[in-house]
């Protein structure tokens, strides 16, 4: 201890001002705009009733009789299809 009893100050430290990072440009927007909703609507749908007739009707339809089980892929993948293309919808 100091014999003045005095108790030792600091240095005076200057704080810089807070100046913000420069705003950025907003990014351009890449995701559909307009297109997105019908495409995905679609998909959905066509795919729904590929199923649909798939099972109800297939035997007799003569390209679904040539696809046979590929008709399950086909439909679940026009669904697919339909969420890949949900995820671009703002």
């Amino acid at each position: 201890m100091r014999e003045d009893g005095d108790v030792p100050e600091s240095r005076n430290r200057k704080k810089q001002v807070f100046t913000p990072p420069p705003e950025k440009a907003p990014a351009k927007a890449i995701h559909g705009g307009r297109w997105v909703a019908p495409v995905m609507l679609t998909c959905f749908i066509v795919g729904l009733l590929w199923l649909v007739v798939f099972y109800l009707a297939g035997s007799e339809i003569p390209l679904m009789r040539d696809l046979n089980n590929w008709n399950i892929l086909v439909g679940m993948g026009l669904i697919a299809i339909g969420f890949v293309v949900s995820t671009q919808w703002r």
